[in-house]
């Protein structure tokens, strides 16, 4: 993006050697199960991040989550205390905080457009994906943004499949609307997919052109999450398989924000709570 309108307030290429503590945290939901449990698998060959799944991991979560592997960065963490049903992305009724987390908020904009260009050469079972949840400072506050979602099965010669859209979660003020868009060429190849966050709506780009808008916005701070999931239903003869690791290539990621005379005021500190 390019406009006198808006600011880059966040922004990662993953060129460094390690990965940048400030910007992220490598777990996943840690709250539900462990900073142990939920660790993401990862490389940093100083091309981009490689996001993996790798063939000794275990499943993250296999009492609410069953089989389901994944490795996740995210900008943000909040949860109650041990024994505790208040976390973010409450995902099953029955779920109870088994570790205590210390509240991180590293990237927490409300508003926006944030941005992720990707590699996702993932084989049936696998997706990549990019979103955005509700830092939950209420419970209600706790929709999602999600910028794209690309499944192995769903990609042929000319052609792959991108789900975007906006989920309730838990929010009252929202309801449930996914979408998906058919995009020429491979998901192997290097693609932006985008989100425009406004106080009215939410528009999504792939590769710079619009693919669709949503007219609801969640209305409070959110943390951006980037990760790839194994997901045991849709392997093929619910079996996994190799050649191992299964990787996501995430070239850079950016976050703008709209300048104001407020969000002037507040540069030093843009985006956090």
């Amino acid at each position: 993006m390019t406009s006198p309108d808006f600011a880059l307030t966040f922004e990662d290429d993953f060129r460094a050697p390690e990965l940048n503590r400030d910007r992220w945290l490598p777990h996943y939901l840690p709250q539900w199960a462990s900073r142990e449990a939920s660790a993401a698998r990862y490389a940093l060959p100083g091309t981009g991040l490689h996001l993996q799944i790798t063939e000794d991991q275990p499943p993250w979560n296999p009492a609410f989550d069953g089989a389901l592997r994944v490795s996740s960065v995210q900008t943000g963490c909040s949860a109650g205390p041990v024994g505790s049903p208040v976390g973010q992305h409450r995902f099953h009724p029955g779920l109870r905080v088994t570790e205590a987390q210390p509240e991180t908020w590293l990237y927490t904009p409300q508003y926006g457009q944030f941005e992720v260009a990707l590699r996702a050469d993932l084989p049936p079972g696998y997706l990549g994906a990019f979103w955005m949840i509700g830092v939950e400072r209420d419970p209600a506050q706790s929709g999602e943004i999600c910028v794209c979602e690309v499944f192995g099965h769903e990609r042929g010669p000319d052609a792959f499949r991108v789900h975007f859209g906006v989920k309730p979660i838990h929010d009252p003020a929202l309801t449930l609307d996914m979408r998906d868009a058919l995009i020429p060429g491979s998901p192997a190849d290097l693609h932006v997919y985008s989100a425009e966050w406004t106080p009215d709506n939410v528009t999504f780009r792939v590769d710079g052109g619009v693919v669709g808008r949503v007219p609801q916005s969640p209305a409070y701070p959110m943390q951006l999450m980037l990760n790839i999931y194994e997901l045991p239903h849709l392997l093929p003869g619910g079996e996994r398989r190799g050649p191992w690791p299964k990787t996501l290539e995430v070239a850079w990621v950016r976050g703008w924000q709209r300048v104001t005379a407020e969000f002037r005021g507040a540069l030093g500190f843009p985006g956090r709570l």
